[in-house]
């Protein structure tokens, strides 16, 4: 690959153009194209840009050295997976697939071909920022809220795997084991798919997850509070406050650092990073992905039950 990276994005909707803009900002990589099955649409996000709108998967691949999936969730692995197949690194908005398998082929696929693949749970880069995927204590209770007003965007899957899947990767990357179980209820849209869910997931540990999450909200509120053996953490995610009673120490001005005001950014910038072999691995790579979407489909079984 060149010195200046091509990047393209797959899916022209509201995160393809907040990815666009990444490839704009962001050094040593330039938009150089953005595909969608609207053409006029793929047009309007990349040529203000300086990148180029395509409607066939083909030419833009061709077109791009790294690949962004900003399409609908039930076409993230299809287009990962040819953009894989085509020697391009992938970074995939959450989540990775709609199925475990399908994670998994995208996986398996990126470690054949020896590229990188990224998910973007960018809360995770939040967590990093605070300090507290450093803290050395297993956390015993974790109950985190998320909930905003009705929308049309991410209607092809349900507040678990659009909403829910943030917290479920948090909740796994501060604990050491395993989950076992998921119980909850939920409510089901007109449409069919859940909006409003609570889940309760125990550990091997004895840890306690408890999510909440819905998108029929009068207004939009996403808090989490994280209790470990010598405190607890309670965290405000709009307002980008903490409040601590461990004694361990957090970054209270982490919403000043540049990944605490752009996450996208910092979590796109570490998928470069590794591209480019200047670090070991993405924020989240495909293996903790597909592990977050396997626990968010346990979830939604349980509601079902």
């Amino acid at each position: 690959m060149g010195e200046s990276l091509r990047g393209g994005v797959i899916g022209a909707g509201v995160f393809g153009g907040y990815h666009a803009k990444q490839y704009v900002r962001l050094p040593g990589v330039v938009l150089s194209a953005v595909l969608d099955t609207h053409p006029d649409r793929a047009a309007q996000v990349a040529m203000p840009l300086g990148g180029r709108g395509f409607n066939d998967m083909a030419a833009f691949l061709d077109a791009v050295d790294v690949v962004t999936v900003a399409s609908p969730a039930t076409f993230h692995a299809e287009h990962a997976l040819a953009a894989l197949a085509a020697g391009k690194p992938v970074y995939i908005e959450k989540p990775i697939a709609t199925s475990v398998a399908d994670g998994e082929k995208v996986r398996a696929l990126a470690a054949s071909k020896g590229l990188v693949v990224a998910c973007g749970h960018q809360e995770r880069v939040v967590f990093q920022a605070m300090g507290l995927l450093d803290i050395p204590e297993q956390p015993l209770l974790l109950e985190a809220l998320r909930h905003g007003p009705p929308s049309d965007r991410s209607r092809d899957v349900s507040a678990v795997l659009d909403l829910m899947i943030h917290d479920i990767d948090l909740a796994l990357a501060i604990c050491a084991s395993d989950p076992v179980t998921a119980e909850g209820e939920g409510k089901l849209s007109d449409d069919g798919v859940w909006d409003i869910a609570r889940s309760e997931v125990s550990f091997e540990s004895g840890f306690t997850a408890i999510f909440d999450v819905s998108r029929q909200a009068p207004a939009r509120k996403r808090t989490m509070r994280v209790v470990y053996p010598s405190g607890e953490v309670e965290i405000d995610f709009v307002a980008r406050t903490f409040r601590n009673t461990t004694p361990f120490a957090l970054n209270a001005d982490f919403a000043d650092t540049p990944a605490g005001q752009d996450p996208l950014g910092a979590s796109v910038e570490g998928f470069l990073a590794a591209v480019r072999g200047e670090a070991p691995r993405p924020v989240v790579d495909a293996a903790e992905a597909i592990r977050a979407l396997d626990l968010a489909l346990a979830v939604e079984q349980g509601l079902a039950g």
